[in-house]
């Protein structure tokens, strides 16, 4: 079973560049690494590319996720079992040690693999060694062990959730993966990649492009699902568009447009808040106002009126105004100064 190599892993920023180089030279030093980092962030990359640089290239690299298997399941997966070692093991199962021998072995979410299986794991990394699970046979296997969590391993052994030897035979190396909010170069790279590849999966003949207030939302978002929600958020956009620009990033799904505050349509905009809107035939020798000038007094007009209808409670503000809040936060810093003049 291969992990993944897809291209996901681009980038140019300096953040992105000195953590890739990291992992080419911890990659050639055979030795435990852990990579520690939030969800999303590509750990199953790391540990990939760790693998592809490393004299076991040419062996496997065998990944276990223990988030995806009971606690009680994870010690046969790991170390297989004989025929008759339980109820339902009706022949002899190889476990994922003996599958990586002579290559890598891949511990996502290591720090939800149970204290006894850790005991395991530790005479493993000490003796190169290890029994299936019914037998007490000893096995050698030759395995480089790279573990990776979103969890505070040095934590979790001060609290006696994970054992100290093993964690301290583990982390030769402990790197740490940038979150994408620290990747601001990276995030218009990284859609574009995702609206091609959404593209070519739809069969259109070009990918649409994103508007420049597009393009501030995306790098203004705080990304707390990183590469994976950007992913979905962009494919989302893409595959919605009717049109060869994209204007608006729709960055929650589950907000239901059937809510009390979101069924408010503009129609519904009180006096007071339409008197607060642009008028568009002013200050132009053309009867019309500069487009830019218009858009940010709309702006400043809608955020002061939802502000002072929900008592300047952000959150409903932004549900009122149909937004994300991450969408209107990003706008209210945006004109902070004239909603201060002006409400404070």
């Amino acid at each position: 079973m291969a992990l993944p190599t897809h291209t996901e892993a681009l980038g140019q920023s300096e953040v992105f560049l000195e953590f890739q180089e990291k992992l080419s030279r911890v990659a050639k030093i055979d030795r435990p690494v852990l990579l520690i980092g939030e969800r999303g962030t590509g750990k199953e990359l790391a540990a990939a590319r760790i693998h592809y640089l490393s004299g076991r290239w040419q062996a496997p690299l065998i990944p276990l996720n223990a988030a995806t298997l009971p606690g009680t399941l994870i010690e046969s997966e790991l170390f297989g079992y004989e025929a008759g070692a339980f109820t339902g093991a009706a022949r002899r199962r190889i476990g994922r040690f003996e599958q990586a021998d002579e290559g890598t072995l891949f511990l996502d979410e290591i720090g939800l693999i149970p204290i006894v299986t850790q005991e395991k794991i530790l005479r493993v990394v000490e003796y190169g060694a290890f029994e299936r699970v019914g037998s007490s046979k000893a096995i050698q296997a030759d395995v480089r062990i790279v573990g990776a969590t979103n969890q505070n391993l040095a934590g979790l052994a001060d609290a006696g959730a994970f054992k100290r030897d093993l964690l301290d035979r583990l982390s030769f190396e402990v790197i740490f993966l940038p979150p994408l909010r620290e990747r601001g170069e990276d995030i218009l790279l990284l859609a574009s990649h995702f609206a091609a590849r959404m593209t070519h999966e739809l069969g259109w003949p070009a990918a649409p492009e994103f508007s420049p207030q597009a393009i501030d939302l995306l790098e203004h978002y705080s990304w707390p699902g990183n590469i994976r929600e950007l992913k979905n958020v962009v494919e989302r956009a893409v595959y919605r568009s009717d049109a060869p620009v994209i204007e608006n990033i729709d960055f929650n799904p589950f907000q239901s447009p059937y809510s009390p505050l979101a069924s408010q349509t503009s129609k519904e905009i009180p006096i007071k808040q339409q008197a607060d809107l642009p008028n568009l035939r002013e200050n132009d020798d053309q009867g019309i106002a500069p487009y830019h000038d218009t858009i940010r007094r709309t702006e400043i007009g809608l955020l002061r009126s939802a502000l002072t209808q929900t008592q300047f409670n952000q959150k409903k503000a932004a549900q009122l105004l149909q937004l994300s809040y991450h969408q209107f936060r990003w706008l209210y810093r945006k004109h902070e100064k004239e909603l201060a003049n002006k409400t404070g």
